[in-house]
């Protein structure tokens, strides 16, 4: 105590005056102040560069530990090992197609296209995009995977001297590696490299290889035009290749091509003049690589694009990156293809289709494509495939080809969606099987009462008048599924394909998908149908067994997915496409076949318009098999007609998918399946006998004189016949007729239909 206060105290009567009381907000103004002597700026502040400084040195550190590598990537390149489900050998992969070139070999503008891709500030960098190894670092740390933003000397490096790995010390090593090659190399050096050792697709690795795999010259005479397609081709080698893009990549690659022209004249390497007069290049067809002939070429490729696939969903790589880390990178990889039905798949087509072509006789030969696809629906497991009849005479697969029309195949899928929702006609009755429907040619569809627009002719233009959905099935009646599709909403009938295996993406949900006119492939139908055949649970198909190297074992996804139609729906879908079989458009080829040993089967026809393709995807209890037969045209490969081929009098004997699909079906299922039944778990379907004679009941919008019973086709169907129209043709093609006579039927039994002794398969013409 100081004098003052002893003084002031002895005034007061001796006593010193009691401390004052801290009131709350003071108290609470010294716990902030607390807080704030804690975390002051300058204590931040510190912290960071703290921080910043521990970085740097570590990176100092990093940078003097890390050397440049020899770069031995040619050495690298091994081969990948592919074997038969048994374990052996299928075929092997690894002869590396690369030849190095002087960068002087290389015009200068075709040069700048691959900066002009990748990294127009080439020139000016340090070799290292900071922003863009910050950001794959954080992405690989979050597990994102894909990094962005490299540039063409960490590519590079990358390709070089490191590996494709997506991890967090590569990464930093490629950073460290970069800049001092880039201290190291010249630029012009370091684009030599790039241009060199990055992989274009085709199996071939740099430039020079690339201009003669896609433009067969050398690459002192490519074009800037044709240099800027592989400057971006580099993106997505096998999503690019023109010879198998889908439209979607066709328009992606053309996009890239234009984006590094453009970016050339932004960066005054080329005249606007010249730029605007170019036109995209389409490259030459490809080359099968050696060692691939046959089934083989087809079977390597699926295995490495599943490969690729799982390994970009699994590691985050993007396209270029997978196939750079699968092509030749000393995989064993074991597909499920069984080697004997492989065999006897081969063997079928050959017997039931290419030995009866001869393209000397016949131009129209040489341009039939037939593919196919086939699959174990309780494993999702590809044990066969035919691609083509040559991988070095047509390098594109038909059997995952997607620009041809499944047409009537898709029928199955329409069904399953009216099914699956519980959809009603438009006079209120639920549909199934035995739902009856107009099946007049060109019968206009409604909605509400109200017509669509779409009114869509039957085969031939023949009309059947009132039937039930298992006669439409039978007889592919376009006009009813038209109609169902509308019933059921076109929205759920694309869902509904979705979720058994169709790529819908891009696709429009209209009246006119029911004719199947959208594109499709026979390993996507084959999945479809595994689904409906393993009782409603999503089967996508896979060849991919096993794949390991090094030690390493990559986890190929369940080829057998969650439940994605009720297994009600798919037997009942299944029990009805059985009457297809014993009653319908397939019973010449597939159930009168002297082959069949009592297998029970399912399945669905297709022809399209114009004849241009020509299906047959079927299955049994254990085995689903797709068959899909396209006219290519020889020469420019455009979509042509089937018309004729083998013989068949033009006019009058289409190539239908009753005919020569179903016939290498029989001939391939038959000779690799046992006697089975499927086990439904249905009350309806081709065993069931109807509950009632189908009536129809016509639209707001219609009255009972339109039906095709009373009266001829309305104005909006052109005059037919009198051998064409139903009014000519007895009742019996009444659903009622179809029945049996007894309902003791178990529902794995077919119905019959009345006896009928349908004309020759190749010369029926089989509904759409």
């Amino acid at each position: 105590m100081g004098r003052a206060d002893e003084r002031r105290a002895r005034q007061r009567g001796g006593h010193r005056a009691a401390p004052r009381r801290r009131s709350s907000r003071a108290a609470g103004r010294s716990g902030k102040s607390g807080i704030r002597r804690l975390f002051t700026w300058k204590k931040i502040l510190g912290t960071f560069l703290g921080l910043c400084l521990l970085g740097i040195g570590a990176f100092i550190v990093l940078y003097l530990m890390v050397d440049v590598p020899a770069g031995n990537a040619a050495a690298q390149r091994q081969s990948n090992v592919y074997k038969y489900s048994d374990g052996t050998i299928l075929a092997r992969k690894g002869e590396v197609n690369r030849e190095i070139v002087d960068l002087s070999k290389v015009p200068k503008k075709v040069q700048l296209t691959f900066v002009a891709a990748e990294n127009k500030t080439f020139y000016k960098d340090s070799g290292v995009d900071f922003r863009g190894t910050a950001r794959g670092l954080l992405n690989t740390l979050s597990g994102k995977g894909k990094q962005g933003g490299s540039t063409i000397t960490q590519q590079y490096v990358k390709n070089y001297y490191l590996n494709q790995d997506q991890t967090v010390t590569r990464k930093l090593k490629e950073l460290v590696i970069s800049l001092k090659v880039d201290r190291q190399k010249s630029k012009d050096d370091i684009l030599a490299g790039y241009i060199n050792t990055s992989y274009y697709g085709r199996n071939a690795y740099g430039v020079q290889a690339a201009a003669q795999a896609y433009y067969r010259v050398d690459a002192q005479e490519l074009t800037v035009g044709q240099g800027a397609y592989l400057a971006a081709l580099l993106q997505a080698p096998s999503q690019y290749d023109w010879a198998v893009a889908s439209e979607t990549g066709k328009k992606l690659v053309k996009q890239r091509w234009n984006y590094v022209l453009d970016n050339m004249v932004e960066e005054g390497w080329l005249g606007k003049g010249e730029r605007d007069a170019m036109t995209f290049p389409v490259p030459d067809d490809p080359k099968g690589a050696p060692g691939l002939d046959g089934q083989k070429g087809y079977l390597v490729d699926l295995a490495n694009k599943q490969l690729e696939q799982q390994l970009m969903d699994q590691e985050g790589l993007t396209q270029s990156q997978a196939e750079s880390a699968v092509v030749d990178q000393g995989w064993t990889i074991t597909l499920n293809i069984d080697k004997k039905r492989q065999a006897e798949l081969e063997k079928a087509v050959k017997s039931e289709l290419t030995g009866k072509l001869d393209a000397k006789k016949r131009k129209v030969d040489g341009n039939v494509q037939a593919g196919a696809v086939s699959v174990d629906p309780k494993t999702g497991a590809i044990v066969a495939l035919y691609g083509g009849k040559d991988y070095y005479k047509h390098y594109f697969s038909n059997a995952t080809r997607r620009d041809y029309q499944p047409a009537s195949t898709f029928k199955p899928v329409i069904l399953a969606a009216a099914l699956e929702n519980d959809a009603k006609t438009q006079d209120g009755k639920k549909i199934d099987a035995d739902t009856a429907y107009d099946g007049t040619s060109r019968h206009p569809v409604t909605d509400n009462g109200t017509k669509v627009g779409f009114a869509p002719p039957n085969e031939d233009n023949r009309s059947y008048g009132d039937i039930s959905v298992q006669t439409a099935m039978n007889k592919s009646v376009n006009s009813v599924f038209a109609q169902m599709g509308v019933d059921v909403g076109m929205d759920k009938v694309m869902s509904t394909a979705k979720d058994l295996g169709m790529d819908t993406k891009g696709m429009q949900a209209v009246p006119a998908q029911t004719l199947g006119s959208m594109g499709a492939s026979p390993l996507e139908m084959a999945g479809i149908y595994a689904t409906l055949d393993n009782h409603g649970r999503k089967v996508t198909p896979s060849i991919v067994k096993s794949a390991e190297k090094r030690n390493r074992t990559v986890e190929m996804p369940d080829p057998v997915g969650e439940q994605v139609v009720s297994r009600t729906v798919a037997d009942t879908v299944t029990s009805v496409l059985t009457g297809v079989v014993d009653d319908g458009t397939a019973k010449t080829s597939v159930a009168d076949n002297p082959l069949r040993k009592g297998q029970q089967v399912a399945g669905k026809t297709g022809t399209s318009d114009e004849n241009i393709s020509a299906w047959f995807t079927g299955y049994t209890p254990d085995l689903v098999t797709s068959v899909g037969l396209f006219g290519e045209d020889a020469k420019s490969g455009r979509h042509t007609t089937l018309m004729g081929a083998t013989g068949l009098i033009p006019g009058s004997g289409r190539i239908n998918g009753g005919g020569y699909p179903a016939e290498i079906w029989a001939a391939y299922t038959f000779g690799v399946t046992e006697k089975a039944k499927f086990d439904l778990d249905t009350t309806q379907g081709a065993a069931v006998k109807p509950t009632d004679t189908p009536t129809y009941t016509p639209p707001p919008s219609q009255t009972p004189s339109q039906t095709p019973t009373t009266t001829p086709p309305t104005s909006e169907s052109p005059s037919q016949s009198p051998s064409q129209t139903p009014t000519s043709q007895p009742p019996s093609q009444t659903p009622t007729t179809n029945a049996p006579s007894t309902p003791s039927q178990t529902p794995t039994t077919p119905i019959s239909q009345p006896p009928q002794d349908p004309p020759n398969d190749h010369q029926r013409n089989e509904p759409h």
